[in-house]
């Protein structure tokens, strides 16, 4: 006979008190007919509401639902690797609290891995409750870091996605900070294949992630772009040399202007272009701190996460 195999489902959350209940009752209801056994991971980013204390008390009555509460707030991502750290499953599955990403794909995803892909990724092909801007500026985030990184990736492919073993070992071996784990997951390779739904909008509660957030949208995509690709700066040496280029033809139309009498507007618009050529120095600089603050916080060697206490996780 032939053990059953294990699928553990990694939740990241914070402040989730609302939607936990109808999120652990749609995941039974999705993994219980399958041929597998599984395990409910809830990760707490350091929650303030009454989550810890709800999934302590559910721990206990349900040995299918496990806790780790982190020592304090560290993101998404390094509580989603804290999850894999502390998980038995054979295959993990990634996924949002916030009932966006619907546990009802999990068969189909459980089904393409138990056909032989390594990771089953998820496409979204319509997000419900999404401002127009915020659609705009992550298609063009996604063009944005497909046009200058080393490795494709899928377009409107998030978070949601499952993992072999194999694959979950692979990434946890990377030791990386702020990491970029869709982008790691595609640069890892193995057999991926697709799976598309229609995310549906946030089913209670706020969104965590504001756009402009320690950890949100925009920071997001800085660490997509500065994960897998050195184009931003290199392309500073092409801009530096073409403003200069610039600046020399116009000290040349300066002198020919002062040596055939030229008026005041020339001053204005030297000025001008002094400003121009600082402003490209600042933003040049501003790319290069980016990429040293990433090799700074890797140098410095701190672990990416501290967990404080779990429920119902052996040793």
């Amino acid at each position: 006979m032939t053990a059953r195999p294990l699928v553990s489902v990694i939740l990241s959350f914070r402040n989730e008190e609302q939607v936990i209940p109808e999120l652990i009752a749609r995941l039974q209801a999705a993994l219980g007919p399958l041929p597998v056994d599984y395990e409910l991971v809830f990760v707490n980013d350091d929650s303030t509401d009454g989550s810890r204390a709800l999934l302590e008390a559910r721990a206990k009555e349900d040995p299918h639902v496990k806790l780790l509460n982190m020592s304090r707030r560290f993101g998404v991502s390094e509580c989603v690797l804290a999850g894999m750290k502390h998980a038995r499953g054979d295959a993990m599955v990634m996924m949002d609290t916030d009932l966006q990403d619907p546990p009802e794909l999990l068969p189909e995803m459980i089904a393409k891995w138990q056909a032989g892909a390594d990771v089953v990724y998820t496409v979204r092909t319509a997000r419900a409750g999404e401002p127009a801007y915020k659609l705009w500026l992550t298609k063009w985030a996604y063009r944005t870091i497909n046009a200058v990184a080393n490795t494709n990736l899928p377009e409107e492919a998030g978070d949601f996605k499952l993992l072999s073993r194999r694959v979950a070992g692979e990434l946890l071996k990377l030791d990386e900070k702020d990491p970029y784990l869709r982008g790691l997951v595609t640069w890892l390779g193995f057999k991926q294949v697709p799976v598309y739904y229609q995310r549906q909008a946030r089913a209670k509660g706020e969104s965590h992630f504001p756009i402009f957030g320690s950890k949100g949208p925009l920071i997001t995509f800085v660490f997509g772009v500065t994960s897998f690709s050195v184009l931003p700066m290199a392309a500073f040496v092409l801009v530096g040399g073409a403003v200069c280029a610039f600046a020399l033809l116009m000290m040349m139309a300066m002198v020919l202007q002062a040596m055939f009498g030229g008026g005041p507007g020339g001053l204005w618009f030297m000025s001008a272009m002094l400003l121009f050529v600082s402003g490209v120095q600042l933003l040049g600089i501003g790319v290069l701190g980016v990429y040293l603050g990433r090799v700074y916080n890797d140098v410095r060697n701190r672990p990416r996460y501290i967990v404080e206490s779990t429920v119902g996780i052996g040793d």
